[in-house]
């Protein structure tokens, strides 16, 4: 009887007392997203060049 009940909270809740975004706000938040990672994985690419431009400086003045 536990599993029921809480079946139908949870239900109510969902369809009473969530607030569901509009289309428009989660394409918003997508876009924000979408250019948030962009942006993050350039970071990341340049520091990894950075770092094996600065290895391959070493590797070249040891050998």
């Amino acid at each position: 009887m536990k599993f029921v009940n809480y079946i139908k909270e949870s239900y109510n809740e969902l369809i009473h007392k969530v607030s569901w975004p509009t289309s428009k706000e989660l394409t918003n938040s997508a876009v924000i997203v979408l250019i948030a990672s962009v942006i993050m994985s350039l970071i990341i690419g340049l520091v990894d060049l950075g770092f094996e431009n600065i290895m391959q400086f070493i590797y070249n003045l040891i050998s």
